[in-house]
């Protein structure tokens, strides 16, 4: 049997990894392909292939000597359904800070976008009509972020030279952090009232599956508009069909419900709706934020340090 590290990015790629012959390891190269790489009972370290959750869980179940598993993702929700398979006192670990600066910017291009007018002036210039007049800013709006954890924050940070008038942030459980005030989920809809924008970028969780239901959204303001660099399934896709048909709000998606969003879907084509291919993590900022977290991860499980963003450990 060896302790074998399962990568999802060469080994060759990744600087200041333990050397092979100081800390035991085998590194094997995985990132979603029909062949593993070796027997995944050998396994103790495995890192989930990134944006591929339709095989993150294939060589899961064999995994009986794992002790960390590593995403590469902020968000944990397609990994948890192969925990159940696996022996007390695994560590899963999320790659919390890998995303915060691409996603953050995202959602704030989103925002402008939507709020700017830009999806209809690039329809303008496709058909050589030149659409002027004015538009809504987002200098003096009050924004709303849901879900204020590392994103969440990154998110506030790239408001700050926006000049809104306010920053309102939500999280699971109050705090008080360096810029104000955290409210608790549990008063969501009484600040939804006040909200310009909405900016959910909260995990998926049981409490926030569904959390922007007819409900939420009829208290939203007239006007405003709702972005989603969360997951899908945080909104209900119905009622937010119905809200946007009617055109007392608009929104601006990363993420859909269904996800990839058929062909023929109602929310390709609903007015006041910007929609972007989950690409909030996916661009050139990911691969160094990766390669970093990785190192650092495996130096300190190599060295019996403890691991950072260890999100649970299994029972």
């Amino acid at each position: 049997m060896t302790s074998d590290v399962w990568l999802s990015i060469p080994v060759d790629e990744i600087e200041g990894l333990p050397s092979a012959a100081d800390s035991g390891f085998t590194y094997r190269f995985w990132n979603g392909g029909a062949q593993l790489p070796a027997d995944p009972a050998d396994c103790i370290f495995y890192t989930v292939p990134y944006l591929q959750p339709e095989i993150a869980l294939v060589p899961v179940p064999e995994m009986t000597s794992v002790q960390v598993i590593q995403t590469l993702s902020a968000g944990i929700d397609h990994v948890e359904p192969g925990l159940a398979a696996l022996h007390p006192g695994v560590r899963l670990c999320n790659a919390k800070g890998v995303h915060d600066a691409s996603t953050a910017e995202l959602a704030l291009t989103l925002l402008l976008a939507s709020l700017r007018g830009i999806p209809g002036f690039v329809r303008g210039q496709d058909k050589e009509e030149w659409r002027s007049g004015f538009y809504p800013a987002l200098a003096d709006k009050s924004v709303l972020i849901i879900g204020y954890g590392s994103i969440g924050a990154a998110i506030e940070d790239r408001l700050a030279p926006f000049e809104c008038a306010r920053v309102s942030r939500i999280a699971r459980s109050a705090r008080t952090t360096a810029r104000g005030e955290v409210r608790p989920l549990t008063e969501v809809h009484s600040l939804l009232p006040h909200a310009d924008a909405v900016i959910l970028s909260t995990p998926l969780t049981e409490d926030t599956k569904g959390l922007v239901n007819a409900e939420f959204l009829a208290r939203m303001k007239d006007g405003a508009v709702l972005v989603n660099v969360a997951r899908g399934p945080v909104i209900d896709t119905k009622a937010l069909l119905a809200e946007v048909e009617s055109g007392r709000i608009t929104a601006a998606l990363d993420v859909t419900d269904p996800e990839p969003l058929p062909p023929g879907h109602p929310l390709w084509h609903a007015p006041g709706v910007l929609i972007s291919p989950h690409v909030g993590g996916s661009t050139s900022a990911f691969l160094p934020r990766a390669k970093r977290l990785l190192a650092a991860q495996i130096t300190a499980f190599a060295a019996g340090e403890p691991l950072g963003n260890v999100v649970l450990t299994t029972e």
